[in-house]
């Protein structure tokens, strides 16, 4: 897959950097960071040259809107998370990166149409974004805010910073900044539809739809999401305030079985900020004015 097949690729985020495989760095910056965490194993190392020994992936298209497909790789590589192809007239957007790509991959996105833009949601995502950007000669979008967390040098020129609050990535997508996880974190809006990665991260309870009892949350608002630290109520409502704007009936996160469909997905959303506030002990913080338009 060109010349970033022996490049250094953390186990356990999948994040690559401008380093040979063997020459490895002592730790991972990404995962050293508090939000993420190195295995108890310890750090450990790979190549695109090594996954391919192993790993596949897989094409899933979604059951409701067939211009939806999750692309993920098996066995689990990295985090995990799901890439998002999205099919648009204008061009098709892949929302979200995994760090291995192969030449069934590439093919596949080619039979769709190859690819007009990539937008990646946050740093823990970035993983190999230059070797997809390279082999489909589209752009990639990070948020300004989040550019120290960049491990590689964009050598061939495809990075687009988002340095405003929103950024039309092709007519009808729009990338929106809520930052809280990371300063830059993003959601992007298309066609009545939320793509969250873990922006906004769905719960369990949130898959349910029959007979809700009162206080059932459906999203969790977290800085780490693997150590269990919260948001804080300024940051959950700055999220709220970047989506109240944007309607949508439906959110897609980070991981498979992650989509949440309904009329009611958005109050959902600001429910959950309000049971997650109150939880945090702020019974009178100004989101309880905070009504779904």
């Amino acid at each position: 897959m060109g010349d970033g097949s022996d490049l250094l690729i953390c186990e356990t985020c999948g994040t690559q950097f401008d380093v040979p495989f063997s020459s490895p760095l002592k730790s991972c910056r990404i995962c050293d960071d508090p939000r993420q965490f190195v295995p108890s194993s310890g750090q450990a190392w790979t190549s695109l040259a090594k996954l391919k020994e192993k790993h596949e992936n897989h094409f899933e298209q979604d059951s409701v809107d067939s211009r939806i497909w999750f692309i993920t790789t098996n066995p689990k590589c990295g985090i995990g998370e799901r890439a998002i192809l999205l099919q648009t007239p204008d061009g098709n957007v892949l929302w979200d990166m995994i760090a291995f790509i192969d030449e069934k991959t590439v093919d596949f996105i080619k039979a769709k149409g190859g690819l007009k833009a990539i937008v990646i949601s946050h740093p823990h995502f970035y993983t190999t974004h230059l070797e997809w950007a390279r082999v489909f000669n589209c752009p990639v979008y990070v948020s300004k805010e989040d550019e120290e967390w960049l491990s590689r040098a964009d050598h061939i020129g495809v990075r687009h910073f988002i340095e405003g609050p929103t950024q039309t990535i092709v007519p009808g997508v729009t990338a929106i900044k809520v930052g809280g996880h990371f300063d830059g974190s993003l959601v992007l809006h298309w066609d009545s539809k939320l793509f969250i990665a873990d922006s906004l991260y769905t719960v369990p309870s949130a898959l349910y739809h029959v007979d809700r009892l009162p206080g059932t949350t459906s999203y969790v608002f977290m800085w780490s999401i693997p150590n269990m630290i919260p948001l804080s109520p300024p940051k959950i409502h700055a999220i709220w305030k970047a989506l109240k704007a944007f309607d949508f009936e439906a959110t897609y996160g980070g991981f498979c079985g992650q989509d949440v469909r309904g009329s009611d997905v958005k109050s959902r959303v600001l429910e959950s900020m309000k049971i997650q506030v109150r939880g945090e002990g702020h019974e009178n913080h100004a989101i309880f004015e905070e009504r779904c338009p």
